[in-house]
Parts: C-alpha cells; sequence; structure tokens
C-alpha cells in the first residue's frame, strides 16, 4: 500500500543564518531541531514524503522555496493558504490517490488536514500521546536510530 508521510515545516530557516541564500530545495530550507527529526524520519521510513507550509501548502523535497517567511496554521495571518487552495494542490500533486497518511505533528494540523483528505484516506498522528516537543523528538530520534517505526493503532479517518 502507498502511503505518504507529511511533515510540518518549522519556524527556524536557513534564511535566519544565511540572509543572503537565495532560493532553496524545501528539503534544505527547514532547520528547526523538530523538522529536523521528522524529515529524518520521513527518509527513514517513507517513499514518498511532504512538507506542509501554511505559506506553500504541500512541498515535496525539491520544491524551490524563494525566501524566508513567518506564516503558522492558527493564526490569523493573511498569507496562510486557503483550504480550497490547499486541497486543490493536494490534487494536483497526486496525493488524494494515496489511501495512507501519516502527519508528524500536532493538534494545529488536523483541522487543516480534515479539510483536504478525502473520505478514502486514512491518516495517522503517530505523536498525538506525546506531550510535549521534547518527547516527541526522544521518539522521532529513537525510531530512526532504532530502525522502527512509531505505532499509531487508530487509524482513523477525518479525526
Amino acid at each position: 500500500m502507498k502511503r505518504l508521510c507529511i511533515i510540518p515545516c518549522g519556524k527556524k530557516k536557513i534564511w535566519d543564518i544565511r540572509p543572503d541564500t537565495g532560493p532553496v530545495r524545501a528539503e534544505d530550507a527547514y532547520l528547526s531541531s523538530f523538522h529536523q527529526a521528522c524529515e529524518r524520519y520521513a527518509k527513514a521510513f517513507f517513499d514518498e514524503w511532504v512538507i506542509l507550509s501554511a505559506k506553500h501548502g504541500f512541498l515535496r523535497p525539491d520544491d524551490v522555496v524563494h525566501e524566508n517567511y513567518d506564516v503558522t496554521f492558527g493564526t490569523a495571518h493573511p498569507e496562510i493558504m486557503a483550504a480550497d487552495e490547499l486541497r486543490r494542490q493536494f490534487h494536483e500533486k497526486g496525493f488524494s490517490g494515496i489511501e495512507q497518511l501519516v502527519m508528524l505533528g500536532g493538534k494545529k494540523y488536523r483541522n487543516v488536514l480534515n479539510a483536504v483528505i478525502e473520505e478514502h484516506q486514512n491518516i495517522s498522528w503517530p505523536l498525538s500521546s506525546y506531550k510535549g516537543i521534547g518527547y516527541m523528538l526522544q521518539a522521532l530520534n529513537r525510531a530512526v536510530e532504532e530502525k522502527h517505526e512509531l505505532q499509531n493503532v487508530q487509524m482513523k479517518k477525518r479525526v
């Protein structure tokens, strides 16, 4: 069964460290420790993974991010991508045909993804039982180190 791992982008970006950096691949843009741990996990266990950005939507690793930004889901920022645009992008990139989605993010992504996924798609949240980013980081790092994918028994549709 084809699966897709969705990881959050993260606030800290390459331009925060090297302001003169021009456009970069999405895979190289985000530098927060949580994003990096999610990316290592996604690469270890999934053939296909994407970064979910409030400004750019679903970014494949090779998609280009042109410049720094600070836009977060769950805020009233005017540059947050609208749900209908996210849905269009999700279909255009071929993700609506993938039955199993895994989101390595917290609760603020639930409404976002529930507005995008199709009825036939299942989405799991393997980090949902962890109470804080520190525990999530430990779990992700341990999973990669031990080569043992995190389990989320409850594969719920539109939760």
